[in-house]
């Protein structure tokens, strides 16, 4: 398991961007499987993108409530991941995570402290 650390969160006007970064303790070339959760407040933690091995590519996926505005990719040679956030929402206020898991059946990485997003006027 790798220790993740999150950063880049902040304080938004609604449809703005933000680029939130997981900077990993060691390498992610191998890592299988690499995500970004939020939770906001008096929610449960939700599973928002996530980029997944395979062969010689990474597979992405988003939930509905993001899709064509948030973006995940990861860097191995910095080991680190990033999710891009534009057109920003009220409803995207949350505190954000990054986990992975290095194998399919693994279990998630110990969670970080999160970085908070906060959209408003």
């Amino acid at each position: 398991q790798v220790q993740l650390v999150e950063s880049g969160g902040g304080l938004v006007q609604p449809g703005g961007s933000l680029r939130l970064s997981c900077a990993a303790s060691g390498s992610i070339f191998s890592i299988y499987f690499m995500g970004w959760y939020r939770q906001a407040p008096g929610k449960q933690r939700e599973l928002v993108a996530t980029s997944t091995s395979g062969g010689n590519t990474y597979y992405a996926t988003y939930a509905d409530s993001v899709k064509g505005r948030f973006t995940i990719s990861r860097d191995n040679v910095k080991n680190m991941a990033y999710l891009q956030m534009n057109s920003l929402k009220p409803e995207d206020t949350a505190v954000y995570y990054c986990n992975s898991r290095r194998l399919p059946a693994s279990p998630l990485s110990p969670w970080g402290q999160g970085t908070q997003v906060t959209v408003s006027s």
